[in-house]
């Protein structure tokens, strides 16, 4: 039997930005080809950054989609590509899979269960498809679906599987929560042994807005084994070779099991599209590779720090100012920051009042220094002097407390405010 190279490249795109996301497709396409890949896997709407929302409302953001796929064409020459991208036909958009070989487009997966709950609104755009194609490379098949499409029971998957296929990639634009790798993983694991399948799992990696996607694809084996995971909140090629003794125990095989087990009287019907073979080319060898898994806090802390970095980086900020008390909450956010963008992109304001303990600034300082970053003070006191003055007459009767208390907050945030503008 031979042996298919997989390479799950788990990359940071970003919204709108086509040329980015095109050159980071093309870039790491040339990767995976150095070491000798056949298929290299991209996240979920690698093409236009995931979710691209109201920009999918624009004609013209579509067609330039269509052109920055064509532009990654080229970058093929020699291996397989899995692109997500928008597809646009007879004026509906779907949610779709460039399966790309050798320099062409060769065949398009569009997405069946598009999510519409908590932060997904797919149905608000797309079309959806029931296509369960499975391309033959060699003896293996292999079966590309779109992240929700393996997220449910049933088809594509079983009907891919059914139809021949041996390894399903599936590509994902799944946003992190506390604890969530551990289900996806069980969820996987599931999935393979129900349907005898191999699942190669690519997911993206990076902030966008309020979202944060941590990556961590993975190989899954046809009895639920966890063969290989990448890392997680990084940039990462995953690469795994498919070969007998990763498909062992798949029952795709067995008439008998198929029947009983899978229902294959009501299974759809299967697209087989045959992929040329490509010369035999020498290539180093590669061990599969488990990335230790994080704690629950060293999760949390990475998730918060890709976050910050990504919304600063994608929306043009360069620099952070932070508000610091010498308490534990603007400590947090101090060294988020710094993990972030840098320690000489973080400036630390002290802004003491009547109300500050004796400690604060001293064990701001002592932060700033810990961290390397510049500490400035900026005492309130005339302002708040100023403010109460100004309500004395309002106020006239009535004994000092949180409202005197609260000013010295929008105080400081008119500070922050007007040192960010200058």
């Amino acid at each position: 039997m031979q042996t298919l190279r997989l390479g799950l490249a788990q990359i940071n795109t970003t919204i709108g930005d086509l040329e980015v996301n095109a050159r980071k497709v093309r870039d790491w396409t040339a990767r995976a080809r150095d070491l000798g890949v056949d298929i290299v896997a991209f996240p979920e709407l690698t093409i236009t950054g995931y979710p691209p929302e109201d920009l999918l409302l624009r004609p013209r953001f579509i067609a330039d989609n269509l052109a920055a796929l064509d532009s990654v064409l080229g970058a093929t020459r020699g291996i397989s590509a899995v692109v997500g991208y928008v597809a646009l036909e007879a004026g509906d958009i779907y949610n779709a899979v460039a399966v790309i070989h050798d320099g062409r487009t060769i065949d398009t997966y569009r997405k069946e269960h598009l999510p519409n709950y908590g932060v997904f609104d797919e149905l608000r755009y797309f079309r959806s498809d029931s296509g369960c194609p499975v391309y033959d490379f060699g003896d293996i098949g292999v079966g590309v679906n779109i992240c929700e499409d393996i997220w449910f029971a049933g088809d594509p998957t079983r009907s891919q599987a059914l139809g021949g296929a041996q390894v399903i990639v599936n590509i994902n634009g799944s946003p992190y929560h506390a604890g969530k790798r551990k289900y996806r993983e069980e969820m996987l694991a599931g999935r393979a042994r129900d349907y005898g399948v191999l699942i190669c799992y690519t997911n993206q990696v990076g902030g966008q807005d309020e979202l944060v996607f941590d990556g961590g694809s993975m190989v899954i084996g046809p009895d639920g084994t966890l063969l290989a995971r990448a890392k997680m909140f990084e940039e990462d090629l995953l690469v795994y070779d498919v070969g007998e003794e990763s498909l062992l125990g798949a029952r795709l095989h067995d008439p008998r099991l198929r029947s009983e087990q899978l229902g294959e009287e009501d299974a759809r019907e299967v697209r087989h599209l045959l992929v040329p073979a490509l010369p035999d080319r020498d290539r180093p060898a590669i061990e599969a590779r488990i990335e230790p898994e994080l704690s629950h806090e060293a999760e949390v802390y990475n998730a918060l720090v890709v976050g910050t970095r990504d919304y600063l980086g994608k929306t043009g900020f360069t620099k952070a100012l932070i508000a610091l008390s010498g308490g534990i909450d603007s400590s947090i956010v101090a060294a988020i920051a710094v993990d972030a963008i840098g320690a000489e992109n973080v400036l630390g304001v002290g802004m003491p009042s009547r109300y500050s303990s004796e400690g604060s600034i001293g064990d701001a300082q002592a932060l700033a220094d810990r961290l390397g970053i510049p500490f400035i003070i900026v005492p309130i006191e005339p302002a708040h002097d100023a403010f109460t003055e100004m309500l004395a007459e309002t106020f006239a009767g009535m004994e000092p407390g949180v409202a005197e208390e609260n000013l010295q907050a929008r105080i400081r945030g008119t500070i922050l405010m007007a040192i960010s503008n200058k």
